[in-house]
């Protein structure tokens, strides 16, 4: 059940960070590992869906282009991606502040305020 739990938190947690690591054009290895280097760790198989269905959504965009004899393609956040994302940085702050309230407000002693 805590897995399920924990997975279900992460899955929104993720969208916000790959969001915000795109405001600058990467591919998905140097994007993983980008997220990873911050503590939020990402499977490819994970990832590589969540990058389709956020382009299929209009939040990225994509391009290939050849680096280092390689084709890869490169993700960014779209203008409505940046829209969304910032709607969510402001929803997610709001949560964090109530969940912060309510977290506190548990660990006082029995009647204090």
């Amino acid at each position: 059940m805590l897995d399920n739990l924990r997975l279900e938190l992460r899955r929104g947690c993720l969208t916000i960070a790959v969001l915000a690591q795109l405001r600058t054009e990467q591919y998905g290895y140097v994007l993983r590992k980008a997220l990873a280097d911050q503590g939020m760790e990402i499977d490819e198989n994970t990832l590589y869906p969540l990058l389709r269905r956020l382009e299929s959504q209009g939040l990225l965009v994509s391009i290939w282009r050849e680096e280092n004899k390689r084709n890869k393609r490169f993700y960014r956040l779209s203008s409505e991606g940046a829209s969304v994302l910032a709607q969510l940085l402001e929803e997610w702050r709001s949560i964090d502040a109530s969940l912060n309230r309510i977290i506190g407000a548990a660990l006082l002693p029995d009647g204090a305020h």
